[in-house]
């Protein structure tokens, strides 16, 4: 016998949760209030959205979950960074590091578990590259620091008591989980998501030219290049990366980007 597999709603943007409810009979509102609960940091169950009728909030729970990651596995400096160790379903752990300065929050988030570009310099790349991230894995780990923040007593907070800025530097190379990336930042700058201004939100590369260009076409954040050595022959010890995407064709990108 078959077991249906339930759609985990955080997985979804805001047009997918839109023909998500549509596929289950509903009108397209539903899936925008869907939406407009998801991220709150109080809601883990679909029976608190109040605004959607019982009939509907008792086949969704039929249909789909809400995830989140619980229990992390946190390391604190004297500073008040804090790393994150986020177990996920198959047993693998990614890390998150919250870096608090008075005036904003920044959340270094990962979008790979592993890593294919094999970086001299970075230990990631000696993992090898197991799987990409799922939207809501990357989305949940901001929600989680999120919740973090707004648990930690006053007197122990550095900076604001959320996330401020999100730069995509953590474990893996986010543009070769491209489809992901662009449905987690389209989550995360949502104004019924997590409400994050474009502008705080910097994808940092090693330098996959091809999509660069797809990433500037579907979204306004900053981008980052690891760029390590301004020659190639340098560069091409340091980054297997650019041998397929030389510096002349990573600067033509940036450029164009």
């Amino acid at each position: 016998m078959s077991v249906e597999i339930r759609t985990d709603c955080k997985n979804l943007d805001q047009e997918g949760l839109v023909t998500f409810a549509e596929s289950l009979g509903q009108p397209a509102f539903r899936g925008r209030q869907i939406m407009s609960w998801l991220y709150r940091p109080e809601i883990s169950d679909f029976s608190q959205m109040t605004d959607l009728a019982k009939t509907f909030r008792a086949l969704l729970a039929e249909k789909a979950y809400i995830s989140r990651f619980t229990d992390p596995i946190i390391e604190v400096s004297n500073d008040g960074t804090a790393k994150f160790g986020f177990i996920l379903e198959d047993g693998h752990i990614i890390e998150s590091v919250l870096i608090p300065e008075p005036d904003r929050n920044t959340l270094c988030i990962s979008s790979q578990v592993g890593c294919a570009m094999n970086c001299s310099f970075c230990m990631t790349g000696t993992m090898g590259f197991k799987r990409n991230l799922s939207p809501a894995e990357i989305v949940n780990q901001v929600c989680s620091v999120r919740d973090y923040l707004l648990d930690l007593p006053e007197d122990r907070r550095v900076g604001p008591p959320t996330v401020t800025n999100i730069v995509y530097m953590g474990m893996g190379e986010p543009l070769n989980n491209l489809k992901n990336l662009l449905t987690s930042i389209a989550i995360l700058t949502d104004q019924k998501g997590l409400d994050m201004a474009s502008r705080r939100i910097t994808v940092s590369t090693c330098g996959i030219a091809d999509n660069m260009h797809i990433l500037g076409e579907n979204s306004s954040v900053n981008l980052a290049i690891s760029l390590h050595a301004v020659d190639n022959t340098t560069r091409d010890k340091l980054m297997p990366v650019n041998k397929r995407y030389p510096i002349e064709t990573l600067f033509k990108a940036c450029r164009e980007y």
